[in-house]
């Protein structure tokens, strides 16, 4: 079995972590790189990640979470958060940030950055929302392969309640909103989860060749 299937089928969703185990500072740079390149539409990055070791925030998120106590035991925990409205600024700084990494005249790239404008401006706020909200589970699948090749523990979860970690977290303000949940760290031994089979479709049940 390669190291990919191997790290796959070693994740699982962690129900019980060990608080007294604590990400290293390398992993966690790392991880944070994970996100920082993960892909999204036209490289646009409508997305903020949030880090949360804060003991007292983590309490306070945990009464927004359904008492899930991965929210408080986990090493950190990471808010996946979307913007509310992607607008022309954001073209802008995306078409300049691209301009400057390339070393390139953005006069260059005002096509490109007047495509996107017109693409999200025909969006309604309520589609730009949507929108906006798959790009984070983009990054969360991108996330969650990086945590099991680190042999980091990581539980996805959209029960939570969104609006509290938006008031908790001062997202509005910030043209944001939360989208995913995901406590990293350690399993405890005595997370029995971790002993069960994994359970997926056959692979002839769910990918077809055509």
């Amino acid at each position: 079995m390669s190291t990919i299937l191997a790290n796959l089928n070693w994740r699982y969703a962690t129900k019980k972590f060990d608080s007294t185990k604590k990400i290293s500072t390398e992993d966690l740079a790392t991880l944070t790189e994970v996100l920082r390149l993960t892909p999204t539409s036209y490289g646009l990055q409508p997305l903020k990640f949030f880090i949360i070791e804060n003991p007292a925030i983590r309490a306070e998120l945990l009464t927004k979470s359904y008492g899930q106590t991965q929210i408080v035991d986990a090493s950190q925990i990471v808010v996946m958060c979307a913007f509310n409205d992607v607008n022309d600024s954001h073209v802008d700084d995306h078409v300049n940030n691209t301009a400057a990494v390339r070393e390139m005249p953005a006069e260059q790239l005002a096509g490109f950055g007047q495509y996107m404008k017109q693409n999200i401006g025909n969006m309604d706020a309520t589609q730009k929302h949507i929108w906006a909200s798959k790009q984070a589970y983009i990054a969360l699948g991108q996330f969650l392969h990086a945590c099991a090749d680190l042999k980091i523990d990581a539980t996805p979860m959209e029960g939570f309640q969104p609006e509290g970690y938006d008031e908790v977290l001062g997202l509005k303000a910030k043209n944001l909103h939360a989208v995913l949940v995901c406590p990293i760290g350690y399993r405890a031994e005595d997370d029995h989860y971790q002993h069960l089979k994994k359970v997926r479709k056959a692979t002839s049940d769910i990918v077809e060749f055509i």
